[in-house]
């Protein structure tokens, strides 16, 4: 039983060594792993002589058992020591074809959302205004009672809401999800007095019937100015400004009467829609106009909440669609498109 297993040792030692001239990493992988279960694996030829001994003498099996044990542990520490030299996977590294073409990984980029909001936030910082933000889960009381719309008043049903479960459910305490980015006028206003010129660029949410020009979730941009002085005309001129410095040219406006709560009076400005030059298609519901500024000058119950002497300062604020801009700017003529994921549309950006 000895000369089988000599005899075993040395045919296993020798398949290795010649298996080391083979020249496909692959193929040596393949190999190896047939020889070692062919030698060392639980049905192997090993392990067959080794249920031989039992029928050996008392003396014997002391003799032939250390033996094998011996012829065992070579055979396993050789299989080992190929696989760490040669089959390891720094030792593959050696045999990857580095003339092969790499491939390339794709890069991500910025939302065409999050470029709007950004080119707004520089060209607002040029003219001297903060860039602020607020909670997305409003108070019922910055949301609408702040900016004087009590409850019950009709302009909540233009807003119908997303309120979300509270134990404390008793009035200013209900939280909603905000339905505009106004209520952070009345934070600024606590928080940094006047004078004050700031915007709040921010997410909003609203119950509404989906179409190419309306989504539940959106974006809006708010602005405020107050100071000693501050008019309407301030803000139509930065209005103005702003238009003509995200579009590059002078952009045709419209002014109409509005109504506000939180503003009095109360306007709207509207740009002609850039996707059918004022011919009417079903962004700008067949009008030539898309209204992108609603505001006017802050009403005094809204200053006064935001503890500023309303008899001594004024301001004026607005709400800018930044999702519609950004449709008009990239001619989009489905606000839906913004929210899809399809990565078909956001790839163009």
């Amino acid at each position: 039983m000895k000369n089988k297993l000599e005899q075993l040792r040395q045919e296993a030692l020798k398949q290795l060594e010649d298996l080391k001239e083979s020249k496909s990493l692959k193929n040596q992988k393949e190999i190896w792993r047939a020889l070692e279960i062919k030698y060392l694996g639980r049905k192997g030829q090993l392990s067959q002589i080794l249920r031989q001994i039992k029928d050996l003498s008392t003396s014997e099996k002391k003799e032939v058992g250390a033996f094998a044990n011996k012829v065992k542990t070579e055979i396993a520490e050789a299989f080992s020591e190929f696989e760490n030299k040669f089959l390891s996977s720094k030792a593959g590294q050696s045999q990857v074809d580095m003339s092969l073409p790499g491939k390339r990984s794709s890069l991500g980029h910025l939302h065409p959302i999050t470029l709007m909001q950004r080119e707004l936030e520089e060209l607002f910082k040029s003219l001297g205004f903060s860039i602020l933000e607020g909670p997305e889960l409003e108070s019922d009381y910055y949301n609408f009672q702040a900016l004087n719309i009590p409850e019950h008043h009709p302009a909540r049903d233009m807003q119908d809401t997303f309120y979300v479960n509270w134990e404390d459910q008793e009035d200013e305490n209900k939280l909603v999800l905000r339905t505009h980015t106004s209520p952070v006028q009345v934070r600024a206003m606590q928080e940094f007095g006047a004078p004050l010129k700031a915007i709040v660029p921010g997410k909003v949410f609203r119950n509404e019937a989906l179409d190419a020009s309306h989504e539940h979730t959106f974006y809006q941009l708010e602005g405020i100015m107050i100071d000693k002085n501050i008019s309407i005309s301030n803000m139509i001129a930065v209005m103005k400004e702003l238009l003509k410095g995200i579009f590059k040219e002078e952009v045709e406006i419209r002014i109409r009467p509005g109504f506000f709560p939180f503003v009095e009076p109360g306007i709207e400005i509207d740009m002609k829609c850039r996707l059918c030059q004022g011919q009417g298609c079903p962004v700008c519901k067949q009008s030539g106009w898309l209204e992108v500024f609603p505001g006017g000058m802050i009403h005094p119950n809204v200053l006064e909440a935001g503890g500023i002497d309303s008899k001594k300062y004024s301001g004026f604020a607005f709400g800018l669609g930044l999702t519609r801009l950004a449709m008009m700017k990239h001619g989009i003529a489905d606000i839906r498109l913004f929210n899809s994921g399809d990565l078909r549309f956001l790839e163009q950006f």
